[in-house]
């Protein structure tokens, strides 16, 4: 017997991703899915590796594997997670990476389309031959339904392009500013700075720090002073 993972909508502008799991000899059929979230602000993180790893071993331990049943696993990177934890668990030589097909990806791939087609998008029927089309139809129905714009993998880096995901990438904000809680060393309040203190240089609040800067004014004063006497 084998039991067989794989995943649907990895690369798809909709939804997050379903993965699934199907053991040939008996039909039996199961899945779940990593949240959109994990495609949105967290992107980056690639949290979603993790995530991958956990609804894969709740999966496979789900059919209760027989003890020299083999678990094949999808290639995609999306699974290299999992497929190392799978080997510390089951075995070296019970996990294989493999392309899927047959009845496993059909099952997985219905499952996804079921689950797109609850947010109230039907899919392209030519989806798997025409990504390039695939994914410009999913664009226009979110900018026709910008409130589902929630269910939008956003954190993709290549959607700053497109005006309808601009909003989401904070890459043209300015980044947030860290500060630091210190002491200054004139009157020993605790005050907070915009930059990382270092141990050989004084640190001064607010108050403190006009009376150790220069006096501009004054300058400019001595400046106008030395031009009129020469």
């Amino acid at each position: 017997m084998t039991v067989i993972v794989d995943d649907a909508g990895s690369g798809d502008l909709l939804f997050g991703v379903v993965i699934g799991a199907y053991r040939q000899e008996s039909g039996y059929f199961k899945y779940d899915v990593i949240d959109v979230r994990f495609y949105q602000e967290i992107f980056k993180e690639k949290e979603y590796l993790q995530e991958s790893s956990r609804i894969v071993s709740k999966l496979v331990a789900a059919f209760n594997p027989e003890p020299a049943e083999e678990i094949h696993i999808c290639q995609g990177c999306i699974f290299d997670v999992a497929a190392e934890n799978l080997r510390k668990i089951y075995g070296e030589d019970r996990v294989k990476r493999v392309h899927v097909e047959g009845e496993a990806q059909r099952l997985i791939e219905l499952a996804y389309l079921d689950e797109i087609r609850n947010l109230g998008y039907e899919p392209l029927t030519e989806r798997d031959e025409k990504r390039g089309k695939n994914f410009f139809h999913m664009m226009r129905w979110l900018k026709d339904n910008p409130k589902m714009l929630q269910y939008a993998k956003t954190g993709w880096p290549k959607l700053k392009n497109y005006q309808v995901f601009q909003k989401f990438h904070t890459s043209a904000q300015p980044e947030s500013i860290q500060i630091y809680k210190v002491v200054c060393v004139d009157c020993g309040s605790d005050c907070e700075v915009p930059f990382q203190p270092k141990a050989d240089k004084p640190v001064y609040c607010k108050k403190c720090l006009k009376q150790h800067r220069p006096n501009k004014t004054s300058k400019r004063h001595k400046k106008t002073k030395n031009r009129r006497k020469q």
